[in-house]
């Protein structure tokens, strides 16, 4: 009797031993959400292609697979700021672990929608710290770190990259969607002064104003164009590769995009890798990292790709030195 006393006190020590690591196996592991906040329009895809493949990219070299061991809930702005505002309180909402934001826009909705979750900024403000978004770069301080452009740098080198390619140029348009950052024109209409290369200034509030913009241009004898970036010039981007051909206007934008859709030149940063690099970010943070401790990096490559097909058929010929200083040609 006693033995079997004892035999039993002992199975029901060892049930409640037992009885907590059942529950902790059958208990399911948390799978870190990433919210994307994009001003850009819905690609028609289910999965979103490039340049959001960088930041997938990213995430499988750091060894997360989508929808294993983590998830990613794509927000699409389409080129609306309020959806942005919206959408972001929707993703702080749902809990989710990191916000990436895509865009000055993007950057913005989000910081109104929370000062405590972190936020991945890929391009956060022409000066994240003069805007306040960040203390300084090398200690964020708060909530948002990431990426920045410094775009008033790329648009003076813009402008000398059109002088040198099409000597004779007299005037140069530039497309602006005036619902964006200011900062990056100015820098342009500063160093087009500098340069003695009068500006035409066209700007835009969408795309059902592309034609009349590039008419504008024709009307006042531009003889080059640039394109200040946006979520919706970006969204258009062949389009405005066509109107700047059928125009007879030698074009350069920030991106690689551009030329590939079918205009002159890009000079920047490649967007692959930049989202790419976001994705460290996100891994820094999911891994215990404090957002205001990781600093603001800035891209320190840039790349110059000029389209030969579209030189070709404007009837330019583009000078040797400028040819060889390309990091890219399309033929």
């Amino acid at each position: 009797m006693q033995l079997h006393t004892v035999g039993l006190v002992a199975l029901l020590a060892l049930a409640f031993l037992v009885a907590p690591l059942a529950a902790d196996a059958q208990r399911p592991v948390k799978v870190p959400r990433i919210g994307v906040l994009n001003p850009r329009a819905a690609p028609a895809a289910p999965v979103p292609s490039a340049p959001l493949d960088g930041f997938r990219q990213g995430l499988r070299e750091l060894g997360y697979v989508e929808g294993q061991n983590i998830v990613i809930e794509y927000r699409w702005g389409e080129g609306k700021e309020d959806r942005l505002r919206d959408f972001a309180a929707e993703l702080v909402q749902r809990k989710v672990n990191v916000i990436l934001a895509v865009g000055s826009t993007a950057v913005r909705g989000a910081r109104n929608a929370t000062r405590t979750l972190p936020i991945v900024a890929v391009d956060m403000e022409t000066d994240p710290v003069t805007s306040g978004l960040v203390a300084s770069l090398a200690r964020p301080g708060a909530n948002i770190t990431g990426l920045f452009l410094d775009l008033p740098e790329l648009t003076g080198k813009w402008l000398e990259l059109l002088r040198e390619a099409i000597p004779d140029i007299a005037r140069v348009a530039v497309l602006w969607d005036s619902a964006t950052d200011p900062v990056p024109l100015r820098a342009m209409e500063v160093a087009a002064q500098s340069l003695s290369v009068p500006l035409q200034i066209l700007e835009v509030r969408g795309p059902h104003e592309f034609e009349d913009a590039f008419g504008a241009a024709t009307r006042g004898h531009a003889g080059a164009l640039t394109v200040l970036q946006s979520p919706i010039l970006g969204d258009h981007s062949t389009r405005i590769a066509h109107l700047a051909v059928t125009s007879r206007l030698p074009a350069i934008a920030m991106f690689r995009e551009f030329p590939e859709a079918g205009g002159l030149m890009s000079y920047g940063p490649n967007l692959f890798e930049l989202f790419r690099r976001a994705a460290a970010y996100v891994d820094k943070i999911l891994k215990g990292a404090k957002p205001g401790d990781l600093p603001v990096e800035r891209p320190m490559k840039f790349g110059l790709v000029i389209s030969l097909k579209t030189a070709q058929t404007l009837g330019l010929t583009i000078p040797p030195v400028v040819l060889f200083r390309a990091d890219e040609v399309l033929k």
